[in-house]
């Protein structure tokens, strides 16, 4: 795979690997999405807008340029607006690849970071000398304003030019709460929801305060994701429950959704609205409660992403995946093209109710994958 180049949401060829329960794959145009939803889904989205959250400016005990770049908090914004995980770059911007940026100078607790208008105190290295818990100086109106006069999108020197905040907005953005955009919802527009919903297809949102993917630092990356807040509105819980209870598929629009909803349905696979830390990683020793499809970007293999999607399939096929999209040409990184992946089955040897073994064959029908309706249920 080849990594998008330009900033553009929603390219007339990109395309779709779609992988089924059974493991089978297929590919598609990327338009053709909703050609496998069916009537009784659920499709959530996260309507986080990004923050600018690069912030450049002087480290001042040591004159140093340096680059700030905002991570995570453990309060959703507004709330908290004043402190902030971070991580610290040397000079230097996007157009260098960020594993190959300098070192900056070892911050200590109390250094200040003058950050254009803006000024951080460090408070702590967080057990890493470039993970830093940071406070903002002044009022939430003075730091609000600092944010969105000084700040850029966080950017990676994949892209050829700089990033407007408008490239890194869905069309559903609300509340500005991500650090890095919930680039799965590049492909909503009001032409596929208008679909969505004269299919009969539900559709509701949450906010997840997405974070950072990469830190150029192999013990930093290890680390990924940092926890990260969400709110689940009350009007999605219910819909959540009423999917279930109409046997209809959750279907997580991006892995931050997925990060959400099964952090909130952790104890019971109960989804109640409300407020939330993501703390946990989800991955190959994952056993989902919520969450039955998702519809993610395309990630490299030792990212926290691609982690993530070993919940939904094996590594044999996501290894089988990895083959297709290369040789198809897929492009990868947050422009790029699109998967979706049904959740493996956990199939009993034999059915209860009549000897048609489970795991049977599905069959494709108007573009839909599905599992045959005397096939048996399965856990």
């Amino acid at each position: 795979m080849s990594p998008a180049t330009h900033p553009i949401q929603r390219p007339r060829d990109a395309k779709l690997l779609v992988i089924d329960d059974t493991g089978r794959v297929a590919h598609a145009p990327r338009t053709s999405f909703t050609d496998y939803l069916e009537r009784a889904d659920l499709l959530v989205a996260n309507d986080a807008a990004t923050l600018p959250a690069s912030l450049t400016g002087i480290h001042e005990p040591t004159g140093s340029s340096v680059e700030l770049r905002l991570a995570g908090t453990d309060a959703m914004p507004p709330a908290n607006v004043r402190r902030f995980r971070a991580i610290l770059f040397g000079d230097g911007d996007y157009r260098t690849r960020t594993e190959e940026r300098p070192a900056p100078p070892r911050p200590v607790a109390g250094d200040r970071l003058l950050l254009g208008p803006l000024v951080a105190v460090v408070a702590r290295a967080i057990g890493h000398p470039r993970l830093l818990e940071v406070l903002l100086q002044g009022s939430a109106a003075e730091i609000w304003e600092g944010i969105a006069r000084h700040g850029r999108p966080i950017q990676y020197a994949h892209m050829l030019s700089p990033l407007a905040l408008w490239d890194v907005w869905t069309r559903i953005a609300g509340p500005p709460v991500a650090f890095e955009p919930p680039s799965a919802g590049f492909v909503l527009d009001w032409q596929l929801l208008g679909a969505v919903r004269r299919r009969g297809i539900a559709f509701a949102t949450l906010t997840h305060a997405a974070g950072i993917s990469s830190t150029g630092d192999p013990q930093l990356d290890a680390r990924l994701p940092f926890d990260e807040p969400y709110r689940i509105p009350y009007s999605t819980a219910a819909l959540i429950r009423r999917t279930r209870a109409a046997g209809g598929r959750v279907i997580a629009v991006g892995t931050t959704v997925v990060r959400a909803l099964e952090d909130a349905g952790r104890h019971d696979g109960i989804v109640r609205g409300g407020e939330g830390i993501a703390r946990y990683r989800i991955g190959r020793a994952t056993r989902l409660r919520v969450v039955d499809a998702v519809l993610s970007g395309t990630h490299e293999p030792g990212t926290s992403h691609y982690e993530l999607l070993h919940a939904f399939a094996d590594a044999a096929v996501l290894t089988d995946a990895d083959r297709e999209l290369a040789a198809a040409g897929y492009r990868t990184h947050e422009f790029g093209d699109s998967v979706f992946i049904g959740k493996r089955r956990h199939l009993p040897r034999t059915c209860a109710s009549d000897t048609t073994p489970t795991g049977g064959p599905t069959y494709r029908a108007r573009g839909r994958i599905r599992r045959p309706a005397n096939a048996c249920s399965v856990a």
